[in-house]
């Protein structure tokens, strides 16, 4: 599902961002990525998302090689993949449900069937009653469900949160994860970067950790 093998990333000035990356993620996986602010975490996703390309090594995710990808092909291996920021970026003039259905709108599907789709996934998140509500209305934990929602209306295969819980309080963070963990129980692999140590060690799954471009540990991968 998502496959480095001996990537490296290095930036203009001989910034080497990613150092010899090799990791292997499975279809249906939940794992973290930790690792200190500079370590190479957003590096690493901007690679899954192919806003950014390696210097050398592959990269292969959802069956498509990030390598040779074209740029007129990127768009319909996006629509593969879901991606969450930790600042949300919903669109403010636009309801909930407009955010949401924004992805299926660039796709030019049917109206009815974009009704049908955002209605049912913000049941998913719990938010169908905030459908007509635009983000300034609403709480940091329902901006972030919208921007989950938003994520999954496409049905990606992967799902991956850049820090989704970074200005949430714990309470809220839970909830997030909680929301997160039946996503991935659904067949999507989850991938989320945080830097909040004691949620890692309290929902106990495969944790990557990055330092300086390295990866130095992968633990609690399943057998």
């Amino acid at each position: 599902m998502i496959s480095f093998q001996h990537l490296y990333k290095t930036y203009s000035g001989n910034v080497q961002a990613l150092r010899n990356i090799d990791l292997e993620i499975e279809q249906g996986e939940f794992v973290f990525l930790t690792g200190p602010s500079g370590a190479g975490k957003t590096t690493l996703f901007k690679m899954i998302s192919a806003f950014d390309k390696p210097t050398s090594g592959q990269i292969e995710v959802v069956g498509y090689n990030l390598n040779q990808i074209t740029p007129h092909r990127i768009p319909y291996f996006r629509r593969k993949i879901g991606v969450i920021f930790q600042d949300f970026k919903l669109l403010p003039e636009k309801t909930v449900f407009e955010n949401v259905a924004l992805p299926l709108e660039v796709r030019f599907e049917k109206k009815t069937s974009i009704a049908k789709k955002v209605t049912e996934i913000l049941d998913q998140v719990g938010l169908r009653n905030k459908a007509d509500q635009f983000p300034e209305m609403l709480s940091g934990g329902e901006q972030q469900r919208t921007a989950i929602a938003r994520a999954l209306i496409h049905q990606p295969g992967v799902l991956v949160a850049d820090e989704p819980t970074g200005n949430l309080d714990p309470d809220l963070s839970e909830e997030i994860m909680d929301l997160l963990e039946r996503v991935c129980a659904q067949g999507t692999t989850v991938f989320v970067a945080t830097h909040d140590h004691d949620l890692v060690r309290r929902r106990r799954k495969r944790t990557i950790h990055i330092q300086d471009g390295n990866l130095v540990s992968d633990t609690g991968r399943p057998l």
